[in-house]
């Protein structure tokens, strides 16, 4: 039984011998003609993704670098067109894989995974390193021509890259503190040699994942950890104390110093008042001492006697007590003839 492509074959020829005793050589003519046009139409036109740029090369030397869209080159392999994602953000996983990737130089080798994450520190202790390279292709035609096999070279790069940062910093730092410099660095250097070596990669980020310490000594690092999280939880409520406690006594500080201040000026200017008004008195004084001292005896009584709540009055002569004088009412003063009156002035209290 003949196969369904030996029938298509047979169809074909049959058509062709149908179409050439017709037309003659001209049919045959026509069918070559049309043959070419499909065939260049075939391998002429190409699409560019927005994403990328094509690199065309002519007898396998590099021509020009075409943008998105729809393009046409020489056909019957004159022209060949390779698309380069200049627009895509690559990444490189060390010592994990994500699951689907299609890129071959994503992920890490076979068997090398765990290989890639063993790394020395410089206090000579051992640390496994999860990290992530994100990079972009900057120069497609270096990208393609200038070094063979870039991406796996630029596994190479960092892998060797990190190994050096991680072995000039100690255990600690690498999987507490010093993280942030770790991938700081670790860009620097990686775009340095990327570049020294025309790659055409410009990488965008490095950043770590997991870093663990080796299986025998994880659970006392973990403890580590522990105790440095709690040491900054302290620190953070010290602070958060220290910013509640402090400002309100520098407050209270400087209203007392602002009190103490108001009353130093009051008790001067008090103190200079005194002064002044002895001063005017020891001058009137020296001019008229009899009346100077009956006057400040009788502003004495008139600041003293108000105070008094019982007020008694014992007169000289007879030594015996008078009856109660209330000396807040403004009363008139002793009327002659009456007996039992006496003046105040006379008497003693």
């Amino acid at each position: 039984m003949p196969t369904e492509l030996e029938v298509l074959i047979q169809q074909g020829q049959d058509r062709i011998k149908q179409i050439l005793p017709s037309g003659g050589p001209s049919g045959l003519f026509a069918v070559i003609a049309l043959a070419l046009v499909i065939l260049t139409a075939w391998t002429g036109f190409y699409t560019v993704p927005s994403d990328s740029v094509a690199v065309v090369q002519r007898f396998g030397k590099y021509l020009k670098d075409v943008p998105p869209g729809l393009q046409f080159k020489l056909p019957l392999g004159i022209d060949t067109a390779t698309i380069v994602p200049v627009k895509r953000q690559l990444k490189q996983e060390f010592g994990f894989t994500t699951p689907g990737a299609r890129d071959p130089y994503q992920t890490s080798r076979a068997g090398s995974g765990k290989h890639e994450t063993q790394m020395v520190t410089g206090d000579l202790n051992a640390a496994l390193v999860e990290w992530v390279v994100q990079y972009r292709i900057s120069d497609p035609a270096s990208f393609l021509f200038e070094v063979r096999e870039p991406s796996e070279t630029l596994r190479y790069v960092s892998e060797s890259v990190m190994r050096e940062v991680v072995g000039d910093r100690t255990v600690d730092e690498v999987i507490t503190i010093g993280r942030q410099e770790i991938e700081t660095e670790a860009l620097t250097k990686m775009q340095a040699l990327s570049t020294k070596y025309a790659m055409g990669i410009s990488i965008d980020q490095v950043q770590l994942k997991n870093i663990n310490p080796p299986e025998p000594v994880q659970e006392s690092f973990n403890e580590v950890n522990q105790a440095q999280q709690e040491k900054e939880k302290l620190i953070n409520e010290a602070r958060r104390e220290y910013n509640k406690v402090i400002p309100l006594a520098e407050g209270e500080r400087d209203q007392r110093i602002r009190e103490a201040d108001g009353y130093r000026l009051k008790r001067i200017n008090e103190a200079e008042g005194d002064v002044a008004r002895f001063s005017a008195l020891l001058a009137e004084y020296t001019k008229a001492p009899e009346v100077t001292r009956r006057r400040i005896y009788l502003e004495t009584l008139q600041s003293v006697m108000p105070a008094i709540q019982s007020k008694i009055i014992v007169d000289e002569q007879t030594r015996g007590i008078l009856p109660f004088l209330n000396l807040d009412s403004q009363a008139p003063g002793p009327r002659k003839g009456v007996p039992g009156e006496k003046a105040e002035i006379g008497g003693r209290s």
